[in-house]
């Protein structure tokens, strides 16, 4: 009796297997759709106003934290604003030292310097490549009153490839936030 199971299985695993030749699957691509960014502008309870994307909402607080929240991509860009009072390279300092705390994680941290003569800001970009808590940071300034850091992080443990179409797609947000910023005082 036994030895008819074995026989029936062996043959049922070779007929089974034997029909079809075995093909490797097919690489593949996300097909992840995000809107179309359309840009409305926000005035902070702080001295500056921003253009940010309408699919995301803008929380300002009386204490210059305002964040810039993603439901649907499940992110929020974290923004501090500081007035400066001669402690500009403290500030300053203190931003090019926030991305290198990511550094064990990174595998790399451009610097994109940023310039806006007409609105009068400038400042930087950090990305961080890798696996680190946050993926985008930067500052802002016009190096005589006014300063803002700003960092996005995500609701979940940082995988840089799983992340990157939205980081992507909130990156370019943050361009044109950097892009638009006006000092309102």
């Amino acid at each position: 009796m036994k030895k008819f199971l074995v026989e029936l299985i062996l043959c049922s695993l070779i007929i089974s297997c034997a029909g079809k030749p075995i093909k490797p699957k097919p690489k593949s691509m996300l097909d992840l759709k995000y809107p179309i960014p359309t840009y409305i502008i926000k005035k902070s309870k702080c001295p500056y106003s921003i253009n940010i994307n309408r699919s995301s909402n803008f929380i300002s607080s009386d204490k210059c934290g305002d964040r810039i929240i993603y439901p649907n991509l499940k992110g929020t860009i974290y923004l501090t604003y500081k007035r400066i009072n001669n402690n500009f390279d403290s500030l300053l300092s203190d931003a090019y030292s926030m991305p290198l705390k990511h550094v064990r994680k990174a595998v790399g941290i451009p610097e994109k310097v940023f310039v806006n003569r007409k609105n009068k800001t400038y400042g930087s970009i950090f990305q961080i490549v890798g696996d680190a808590a946050s993926q985008v940071q930067f500052f802002l300034t016009d190096s005589t009153n006014h300063f803002i850091f700003g960092a996005l992080y995500f609701y979940k443990r940082p995988n840089y490839d799983s992340i990157m179409p939205a980081l992507n797609y909130i990156g370019n947000d943050i361009s044109k936030l950097m892009e638009s910023l006006k000092w309102t005082d």
